[in-house]
């Protein structure tokens, strides 16, 4: 009686007409149901032809168990070369199909590894010219963008300047305040070893005054928020970008670069300096706990001597270059967000190559702008 009450599902040949062989779904199709053996029907039919049609006009219920039947349909049409239409299909079960039909979300990668040298080094040269044409395109989308906003046309709202300021502002000061206070001490105590040899513990204020305003503050910073902020960016808009956000932002007419990127980028520009700024005076402090720990430097010498030795072109150098790592990490995260794939593994890559990405520019650039300050005497 149990085994007679439980629903049924049917599969059977429903005739050919004009050259179009018809397959019925009768019953309730789930996984409570007994289900009939797809394969010994489908070989039940001797001549198949090009054409066939799936009704379900008698369909019942269903779940996954009808997913997964038409599925192994689909698969022995494509097998047998055969065409596969539908009648009376489920909305829904319409949509699932379309889903498991779509390729796998991983990132695939050309296979390279058995082709000649010079295949594998053409491949990655026309990787690296697209890669360069577009982030030329984004950068000049960015300054068209700047220029829109200096002329007040932007598309940029306040609260999300607001929201990204806060996130790189007062976010980052807890991090920044450790990193700087321990630079401070580090520099201190490697100056004190070599100085305490001649009897001039006292430049110890000089050396981590000019070391924090000129390269330490900046660039520690710079690192912090590319490791913090950066990567933030490139995961927020990478995530943006698998789940279709962006191109709804364009759908609707809404420009992606002013709404996204200018807030964080200007952001950024407001922050780094301010963070520049607390850096260097906390890696003033963190030399000050060494001399005054180890050397008996009192409090009011130390202060003099570091002021006396620091000049404004020194702080001002740092400000400048707390501008410049501004715009690297802002654009680099940004174009990495904006560049990734639709999917999950896309976005760990494009937070990775962003974060990588970065530091080498900071590094890159901080070197350069020492060369040339040195080269022009400042």
């Amino acid at each position: 009686m149990q085994e007679a009450s439980r629903p049924r599902a049917a599969l059977c040949w429903a005739g050919e007409q004009d050259g179009v062989l018809h397959l019925a779904l009768h019953g309730d199709w789930t996984l409570a149901a007994s289900k009939p053996d797809l394969l010994s029907v489908w070989h039940s039919q001797a001549s198949k032809p090009a054409r066939l049609c799936v009704q379900l006009e008698a369909l019942g219920q269903w779940d996954s168990s009808l997913l997964a039947v038409l599925r192994r349909l689909q698969r022995l049409a494509e097998t047998h070369g055969h065409t596969l239409e539908y009648q009376a299909l489920p909305e829904g079960v319409a949509r699932l199909l379309q889903l498991a039909s779509r390729p796998s979300t991983q990132v695939s990668e050309p296979l390279l590894v058995h082709q000649p040298l010079l295949v594998r080094l053409g491949w990655q040269v026309l990787q690296r010219q697209q890669a360069l044409s577009q982030a030329c395109i984004f950068i000049g989308e960015v300054l068209l963008g700047l220029g829109r906003l200096l002329r007040g046309r932007a598309r940029m709202r306040g609260q999300d300047f607001a929201a990204a300021l806060a996130q790189c502002g007062p976010g980052a000061l807890p991090i920044v305040a450790l990193i700087a206070t321990l630079v401070g001490l580090i520099l201190a105590f490697v100056g004190a070893a070599q100085l305490q040899a001649f009897g001039a513990q006292l430049y110890i204020a000089n050396m981590v005054a000019i070391g924090m305003t000129r390269e330490m503050g900046a660039l520690m910073t710079a690192v912090i928020m590319a490791g913090r902020t950066g990567a933030a960016y490139a995961a927020e808009l990478g995530s943006m970008q698998a789940n279709e956000e962006i191109d709804a932002l364009r759908t609707f007419g809404f420009p992606p670069l002013e709404f996204l990127v200018l807030p964080r980028l200007l952001a950024l520009l407001v922050s780094m300096p301010i963070l520049c700024v607390f850096a260097d005076a906390l890696g003033i402090l963190g030399g000050f706990i060494i001399g005054a720990g180890l050397f008996d430097i009192s409090a009011p010498l130390y202060l003099s001597q570091s002021l006396e030795m620091l000049t404004l072109t020194d702080f001002l150098l740092g400000l400048f270059k707390s501008l410049v790592f501004a715009v690297l990490i802002a654009l680099i995260g940004c174009h990495y967000g904006l560049a990734c794939g639709r999917n999950a593994q896309a976005v760990g890559q494009a937070t990775t190559h962003a974060v990588v990405s970065i530091i080498v520019a900071l590094v890159v650039s901080d070197a350069l702008i020492t060369l040339i300050c040195t080269q022009l005497g400042i």
